[in-house]
This record gives C-alpha cells, structure tokens and sequence, in this order.
C-alpha cells in the first residue's frame, strides 16, 4: 500500500485534505518543501495546482512531468519573493534546526494572505509526553533518544556532503504557533488525523490535572500587571488556554496545522510592539 493510501500514514490525510479542497488549489502556485519522492506534488498536479518541488535530495524525486529544485532551507529556497498561493511542509519542520528562519523563509515567497500548510509528529501528544519522561525519546523502547548516529541521513551519494538532519527538533502546537506567530503566520485550522492508541487511555487519567494546571495558569497570568492591554491578554493566552486543553491535540499522533501569513516579516516586531508597554519591551 502506498503511503498516501495508508490512514496511518499522515500523507494518506494531507491527500484527503488536497482532494477534498481541490477547487481551492487548482490553478494556484503550490510550493511542495521538502518533497521527498513527490507524493504531494502528485497530487497537487491532479487537482490542477501548479506545484513547485523542492527538496535538499532532488535524486529521489519521482514524479514524471515535473523537476525538482534543490533546496537547502540554511540557504533558503532559490525562488524570488512572494511567488507562491500556497506552501506545504510535509514532514519537514522538525528537521530544521532553525526553524524560526525556516518560517521567516516561508513568509519570503508567499504572497500576502498566502497560506501554510505544516504537518509534523506531535511532541506535545500525551504518548510523546510520557515518552519523553520516561526516556527524552521520540518513542520510549522503541527509539533512542536524538543521536549522531540515528539522527543524521544522507543521500547515499559517496560524492555529496550534504545530509538531513532526523527528528532531532520536534515540537508540540504551542511551540508550533509561538514560532509561526514571531514570523508573520496566525493559525486558521487544524485538522485531526489519527488518534493514537496510548494518547487516548492515558487521556481519563490526565486530562482532569492539564485542564486544571492549564487553567490555573490561564488566570494567573491575566492577573499579572506585565503593561499589556488586558484584552491582547485575554485573546492571546486564551488562545494558548484553548490548544492546551485540546483533546484532539492532546491524542491525536500529529500535527496538521494551517496558517495564513498575516503580516510580512519586517512588520512583526513592529505590531508587537504596539501591545507591550517601553518597560516591559522584549523583541
């Protein structure tokens, strides 16, 4: 079965979600980065999108009528600015080691209002969490934790020194949103993929305490007297409030985030800035 047929593939729910928005991406300019072997451009060349591929191992591309670009995102796309509708990140953002960049660099080549596509392993998921205490491992007895020797790929070319770095920086949605936030993007949706199996019995046992703990923290923080607008306030830790008690989020066994570039990279600290008080400044 191919990956994109496989519900426990997140692939298999990027591909739902392409065909069933497929009047939305016809004829729009859709960047596929990193591509890998091409599923996604694929399917985004059937539904009449025009995809532009790109991947830092353009060798293992595999989709007929179309070529892929190289692309190290350290040195960022080789397109000019504000080229693209649409960019889709399949899998790729917890292999940036800089991924703050990384979306700055997705900001760069979307046009205004543009929109981001982001899907990722959820660190933040109750399995992970566990996993992560019990061993900071991805998968506790399953894989070691992030090493120099199962964290790095290459290419297989004895010729290229490039490589690709494993999961070694993988995020939950609240590290996911802040990031994006700093680099011009607001979340729009999330669509819920597969419920994990463990996430979902640890869920009656935590789910009370992270509620709880979360809003705790919720109200305290309105308290504070930090010099930002209490309304700002309201809005934004609400919506932190909000993902944190998410149940979807807290079982399901990845991230599939969408996001609409809000503002251009040169005006975030400015509109940021507008909220925090001189005293209180930290941009």
């Amino acid at each position: 079965m191919e990956y994109e047929d496989n519900p426990k593939s997140v692939k298999y729910y990027v591909k739902q979600y392409l065909l069933k928005n497929s009047s939305k991406f016809a004829r729009k300019v859709v960047i596929d980065f990193p591509t890998g072997s091409g599923v996604t451009s694929r399917i985004l060349k059937s539904v009449g999108a025009h995809p532009m591929p790109f991947d830092i191992f353009p060798e293992f591309f595999e989709v007929e009528g179309l070529t892929c670009q190289k692309a190290d995102i350290q040195e960022g796309i080789p397109i000019n600015n504000h080229v693209a509708d649409y960019l889709i990140c399949q899998e790729g953002i917890e292999h940036f080691s800089d991924q703050i960049q990384a979306f700055r660099e997705f900001n760069r080549v979307l046009k205004p209002g543009g929109e981001l596509i982001i899907t990722t392993p959820n660190y933040g998921s109750l399995r992970s969490r566990l996993s992560y205490f019990l061993g900071e491992s991805e998968r506790y007895n399953t894989l070691m934790p992030p090493n120099e020797l199962d964290s790095i790929w290459f290419s297989g070319d004895d010729n290229s020194s490039d490589f690709y770095l494993g999961h070694i920086f993988l995020m939950g949605i609240q590290k996911l949103r802040v990031i994006a936030r700093l680099a011009g993007f607001e979340i729009i949706d999330i669509q819920f993929t597969r419920a994990r199996p463990t996430s979902t019995l640890l869920l009656p046992l935590f789910y009370p305490l992270i509620y709880l703990s979360n809003l705790i923290n919720y109200r305290k923080n309105l308290r504070k007297k930090n010099g930002i607008d209490r309304k700002i306030k309201a809005k934004v830790y609400g919506e932190i409030f909000k993902l944190g008690v998410n149940i979807k989020l807290l079982v399901d066994g990845h991230l599939f985030v969408c996001f609409k570039k809000t503002n251009a990279v040169d005006q975030v600290k400015s509109e940021l800035k507008k909220h925090i008080q001189p005293d209180e400044l930290i941009i």
